[in-house]
C-alpha cells in the first residue's frame, strides 16, 4: 500500500503567513494547493512545488475543485486595509462563508478547516490581564468586528465541518510589511513610542505561527474549538525597541507621542490615501489600536491542548527578520 501524503488548501498563501505556511506543509511531506489571483504573480509561491487555483474568495468553480479532495483547508486570506467599510464584511466575512460553505458541500472527508483570524475580533485586555478563549468578543475596529463576525459564519458550520479558529496577535518575521514600519523607523534614528505609559503586546515570530497553524490543523481534539497563538510573555513596546536597537546595533532618538497627536496623524493619513490606489492601512481605526495599553494574549489552551511552545526568543526573531529585511533590499 502506498503512503498517500495529506492534501492541503490554504488561500493567502502569497502574503506574508500563508506563504510560511505552504513551505512548513511542503517540508512536512504535504501536497499543497493554493488559491491565487493573478498566475503571472505567484510571489514567495514560485518554484515551490504547489498547485495553483485560479481565482479569488467568491471563484467558486476553482474553490469546488480546489478544496475537494483536500484533507486541510487554512483559510489564511483576508483584507487588513480597505478604503470602504463594506470591503472588510465582502472579504473577511463573506469571503469565509463562501469558502466554509463549499467545504461542507463538496468534501465531507475534510479533516479540518483551519481559520485563522485575529486577536482584534475580540478586542484589548483589560485591568492589565491579558485575554483568553474565554473573553467576550468586543471588537474596536471595523477589521476587528469583520473578524469577529467571520468567526461566527464558521460557527454556523460546525455540525457540517470540523472547524477550528485559530487567532493570532501582532505577528512578525520575514516578509512581513506591517511591522516593517517600526523597523525602518528605527533604522533611522527614531524610536517612536505611542503615550506616556507603557503598553503591552503580544509580539510573536511567523515560525511559531505556522507550528501553531499545523498543530490545530493536525490535532484529534481541536475541532470546534478557538486557540490564540501567540508569545510566552507580553512584551512592552519599550522592551521590543531596546531590543531592537540593541540586534540592529542603532541609536535611535526615543520619541513619546501623545495618543491624541496619534488619532490626528493616523486620520489624516487615512483621509490622503482615499485619493490613493491603495488603501492605507494607518488610519483612524489603526489609531485607535495603537492607543491601547494591552494587546496581551494567554496562550494556556494552545500550549495545554495542541503542545504548542514559543521557540523563537524576541532578540533572535528581530535577528532573523531585520537579516531578511537588509539582504532583501527593503532597508
Amino acid at each position: 500500500m502506498t503512503h498517500q501524503s495529506k492534501v492541503a488548501f490554504i488561500t493567502g498563501g502569497t502574503g506574508f503567513i500563508g506563504s510560511h505556511l505552504v513551505e512548513r506543509l511542503l517540508s512536512r511531506g504535504y501536497t499543497v494547493r493554493c488559491l491565487i489571483r493573478n498566475p503571472n504573480k505567484p510571489g514567495y509561491l514560485k518554484n515551490l512545488p504547489v498547485e495553483l487555483f485560479h481565482g479569488d474568495l467568491f471563484s467558486h468553480d476553482a474553490l469546488e475543485k480546489a478544496i475537494a479532495g483536500a484533507d486541510y483547508v487554512y483559510h489564511v486570506a483576508g483584507v487588513v486595509a480597505a478604503k470602504r467599510k463594506a470591503e472588510f464584511y465582502k472579504y473577511n466575512r463573506d469571503g469565509t462563508r463562501n469558502i466554509i460553505e463549499i467545504a461542507s458541500r463538496v468534501n465531507s472527508s475534510l479533516k479540518k478547516f483551519i481559520f485563522v483570524s485575529s486577536l482584534t475580533a475580540v478586542g484589548p485586555g483589560a485591568n492589565g490581564k491579558p485575554v483568553d478563549e474565554s473573553t467576550p468578543c468586543h471588537p474596536i475596529t471595523t477589521y476587528g468586528k469583520s473578524k469577529m463576525e467571520a468567526e461566527l459564519e464558521v460557527l454556523k458550520f460546525q455540525n457540517k465541518v470540523p472547524a477550528t479558529i485559530v487567532r493570532l496577535p501582532a505577528v512578525y518575521g520575514p516578509r512581513d510589511t506591517a511591522t516593517f514600519d517600526f523597523f525602518k523607523t528605527i533604522d533611522r534614528g527614531l524610536e517612536p513610542l505611542v503615550g506616556f505609559k507603557d503598553k503591552f503586546v503580544n509580539l510573536v515570530h511567523s515560525t511559531d505561527v505556522v507550528s501553531g497553524l499545523v498543530l490545530a490543523g493536525e490535532s484529534e481534539k481541536s475541532a470546534g474549538k478557538k486557540y490564540f497563538i501567540g508569545s510566552e510573555k507580553q512584551y512592552s513596546w519599550r522592551e521590543i525597541g531596546a531590543t531592537t536597537k540593541r540586534v540592529m546595533e542603532k541609536k535611535a532618538l526615543r520619541i513619546r507621542l501623545p495618543e491624541p497627536l496619534v488619532y490626528a496623524v493616523s486620520a489624516t493619513v487615512g483621509l490622503f490615501s482615499l485619493f490613493s490606489e491603495k488603501p492605507s492601512v494607518l488610519n483612524f481605526e489603526k489609531g485607535r489600536d495603537m492607543v491601547q495599553d494591552n494587546w496581551m494574549v494567554d496562550i494556556s489552551k494552545a500550549k495545554q491542548e495542541l503542545g504548542y511552545s514559543q521557540h523563537v526568543e524576541l532578540a533572535d526573531g528581530i535577528r532573523e527578520t531585520v537579516v531578511w529585511y537588509r539582504e532583501n533590499a527593503w532597508m
